[in-house]
């Protein structure tokens, strides 16, 4: 038993190993901007709260509403390569603004360009690994994708934290290190990652038809009702930033917070991604949205560090249950030439719960205080535990 889990790597296609350490490079890039980014709109161009759950839920929800359409057009196209390249691309291109950027609206237009890029390649990506990894391994592939994104989402804010403490608070100056390893992921997934031969059909027609979306099974839709709803309950992390700053932190350590987050994520998200290809993906999800609701509940109680960090780790370890677990049951319930597609639909009704999240999180920590934004969430993961619960079936045939 206990060879397995390595067995399980061996046997693991190099492609997506590659399409993770991408996944890596990017989210170093992405997390020394973003790690920053709550405290840089607040301390250095002066904005409110309310305009940072704004703006967050803007950029997030764009990018789960772009992936509809590009998982539609890989679908059409039959190739998912393209589109991710084009989508690291922007992603990487756009890292200069933030640097440059003087006021909010500049700001607004690199974190919207960026998430756009992060858009066009989400869904072709997901589709990709899907295409790539063996069914049985499907879980396992996506927790391993999953678990290196997350090694570069710690890695991001560590490397901010240290040019913070070595340059004296100089936001710009870190922005502009944040390019390289954007570059980087864009040169290996080109030159990496060679297209699958047995993608998805050939035939070019509109995925998004009667006939097709009537092939899209009421599990499936199960899956991306239950998803909107647990994505109300976890809106942007910005706001854990923000509460890490109320309780004193010095201003260069705080991204240390979304560092220990993103250990706890990416330690957590290849066992659980495993564990999702031999047990009812319905119940495993039920156990992620409890630990959420007790991550909300503990960051409610208090801003001292001892608190915000411990809501911080159960927070990583609901992501590292769930993230990968939900990408799985979407491909497990969609036919293969259609995963793109379903991928789109699933990311369009997440990126609208996503926009009302952070706008609604914004607003509560304003008006009412930051326990009560954190009391909403707690209160949309009951529902979202409930509406798992009372489903009349957990739906886990699976679609190879």
């Amino acid at each position: 038993m206990h060879m397995r889990p390595a067995h399980s790597l061996r046997r693991m296609p190099s492609a997506i190993w590659i399409l993770g350490f991408v996944s890596l490079l990017m989210d170093v890039s992405s997390e020394m901007i973003h790690s920053l980014l709550p405290l840089f709109m607040v301390t250095t161009l002066g904005t409110g709260t309310i305009a940072v759950g704004i703006v967050e839920g803007l950029a997030e929800s764009l990018a789960l509403i772009v992936k509809i359409f590009s998982g539609t057009l890989s679908d059409y196209l039959g190739k998912r390569k393209g589109l991710a390249l084009g989508g690291y691309a922007i992603g990487a291109l756009t890292k200069p603004l933030f640097a440059w950027a003087p006021d909010i609206g500049t700001l607004l237009t690199a974190r919207l360009l960026d998430r756009l890029g992060k858009g066009i390649r989400g869904a072709p990506r997901d589709a990709l690994v899907a295409d790539i990894a063996p069914p049985q391994l499907r879980g396992a592939a996506f927790g391993l994708r999953q678990s290196l994104d997350t090694v570069g989402a710690f890695l991001g804010p560590l490397l901010a934290t240290g040019l913070m403490l070595l340059w004296a608070d100089n936001f710009r100056a870190v922005f502009w290190v944040a390019v390289i390893p954007g570059l980087m992921a864009v040169a290996l997934l080109f030159f990496g990652i060679r297209e699958p031969s047995s993608s998805p059909s050939s035939r070019r027609a509109n995925p998004i038809n009667r006939e097709n979306l009537s092939r899209l099974s009421p599990a499936f839709w199960w899956v991306v009702g239950i998803g909107s709803v647990f994505t109300l309950a976890r809106f942007s992390e910005a706001f854990l930033v923000l509460r890490a700053q109320q309780g004193g932190i010095p201003l260069a350590l705080i991204p240390l917070v979304m560092v220990a987050m993103n250990v706890v994520y990416s330690a957590s998200a290849y066992p659980f991604g495993k564990l999702s290809d031999r047990v009812g993906h319905g119940p495993l999800l039920v156990y992620g949205l409890a630990v959420l609701l007790g991550a909300d509940l503990v960051l409610a109680a208090g801003d001292h560090w001892s608190v915000v960090l411990g809501g911080v780790a159960l927070w990583g370890i609901h992501m590292g249950m769930t993230q990968g677990l939900l990408a799985t049951m979407v491909a497990d319930r969609a036919p293969s030439d259609l995963r793109g597609t379903a991928y789109g639909c699933f990311n369009l009704a997440c990126g609208l719960a996503m926009l009302t999240a952070s706008t609604l999180a914004g607003y509560l920590w304003d008006r009412l205080g930051a326990a009560f934004t954190f009391y909403a969430g707690a209160c949309f993961c009951l529902l979202a535990i409930v509406g798992t619960l009372c489903a009349p079936t957990l739906p886990d045939r699976r679609l190879r």
